[in-house]
């Protein structure tokens, strides 16, 4: 097995548990390696640090998966870290629906596996991880016997690793349209063609935090995508409810997800686009008692931070604008580089120029399945904020 050191002095982020290696922090190697490839990684003084696998042609060159020496990373490890992390979800009360392997908190570095009831969509976002993808079908076979696995790796990401981007059976072909349960609610999930891997699982227990909050009230939500926010606010005794989102496709799955729960009286959804109509309504528009964002990630681009800034106090600033006075602000964020404090001294901005005060009800992040490394701070990724707007 092939041998890396890390330099000097770059190293203690490394030694302190993250599992990223940069090509950067490399010094000298002994042994040879393929891309993909199980390797050691050394301190500069020569003291085990973890093994991982290894990508020349990637940034981050190497991805640790053990620390222990001793530990023969092959099949069966695959399958006990998958065993694993399904004992951590069920002990933490996640047994249905639930994000099974969170990458780097899972210590499985660029894998992501969700699993919808019976039902698992897997991505392998790196060329090592890929190495293991049949192995990774096979513990789930072995753990869930499941009705279905596909994969989605349609995925940009892919590209920086050297590989295609595919999607398809990992199983036997099943119908990719399923619908699967959440907080006494149904929603329909296109696995094949819907968002990331259809469904977006760690906003799960922040939809239940709005329970209190929209009882009777008139609620307006933006980016609804498949209007999982709107349905929960229907649920919880909303008067009524309007969903935004540009998308048709999403569109007419939220119109289809209010008839199947019963509520396309009360929730009404229109393709449009939500930045424009945000813009227009914060002079001229109706007000409501609870307005909520939701949008996607506004960059992947460090180079446009700045722009993604500028984008959420826009969108906030004329959502609280909307917002009657008493009423609630429901926001979030999934942008990975636009840290939590940002987040909030962005919200903060929006709320000194809309001349507003916002009295703070809950501050929370991703549910529980999509556990936090404290060490490792890309793990902690989702931003969610409910304020009353004075």
């Amino acid at each position: 097995m092939a041998k890396f050191f890390l330099r000097k002095k770059i190293g203690d982020r490394v030694v302190s548990g993250h599992p990223w290696i940069f090509g950067n922090e490399l010094g000298d190697s002994e042994g040879t390696a393929e891309a993909g490839d199980i390797v050691e990684v050394y301190s500069y003084n020569g003291s085990f640090v973890g093994q991982g696998y290894y990508n020349p042609a990637s940034q981050i060159r190497i991805r640790l998966m053990s620390r222990d020496k001793t530990e023969v990373i092959d099949d069966k490890f695959i399958a006990r870290r998958i065993r694993a992390a399904w004992e951590y979800r069920k002990k933490i009360g996640y047994v249905e629906n639930c994000r099974l392997i969170f990458g780097e908190a899972d210590m499985m570095p660029a894998l992501i596996i969700d699993k919808f009831n019976d039902y698992f969509v897997i991505q392998t976002l790196s060329l090592g991880m890929e190495k293991w993808k049949g192995a990774i079908v096979a513990a789930l076979n072995k753990i869930f016997e499941p009705k279905g696995i596909y994969e989605r790796n349609d995925v940009p990401v892919r590209a920086l690793e050297g590989m295609e981007q595919i999607k398809g059976f990992l199983s036997e072909p099943f119908d990719t349209n399923i619908i699967l349960n959440e907080n006494g609610l149904k929603f329909h999930v296109d696995i094949e063609n819907g968002q990331k891997t259809g469904y977006f699982l760690d906003q799960q227990d922040n939809r239940r935090a709005i329970q209190n909050i929209v009882k009777d009230a008139v609620v307006l939500e933006a980016f609804c995508y498949t209007g999982t926010f709107s349905m929960h606010a229907a649920h919880y005794g909303a008067k009524s409810v309007l969903g935004l989102d540009i998308s048709e496709n999403a569109v007419a799955t939220a119109r289809r997800n209010a008839e199947l729960n019963g509520f396309a009286d009360k929730c009404k959804f229109e393709a449009v686009n939500a930045f424009d109509v945000l813009k227009k309504w914060a002079t001229e528009g109706p007000k409501y008692d609870v307005v909520m964002l939701d949008p996607p990630a506004f960059t992947k681009s460090r180079e446009n931070i700045q722009k993604a800034i500028t984008g959420y106090k826009e969108i906030n600033l004329r959502a609280m604008k909307l917002v009657k006075p008493g009423g609630f602000l429901v926001t979030a964020s999934c942008t990975n580089l636009v840290p939590p404090e940002m987040f909030l001294d962005t919200i903060d901005l929006a709320a000194k120029d809309a001349k507003r005060t916002l009295r703070q009800v809950e501050w929370r992040t991703q549910a529980s399945d999509h556990p936090i490394i404290r060490n490792i701070p890309t793990t902690q990724y989702l931003k969610f904020l409910i304020a009353q707007v004075l």
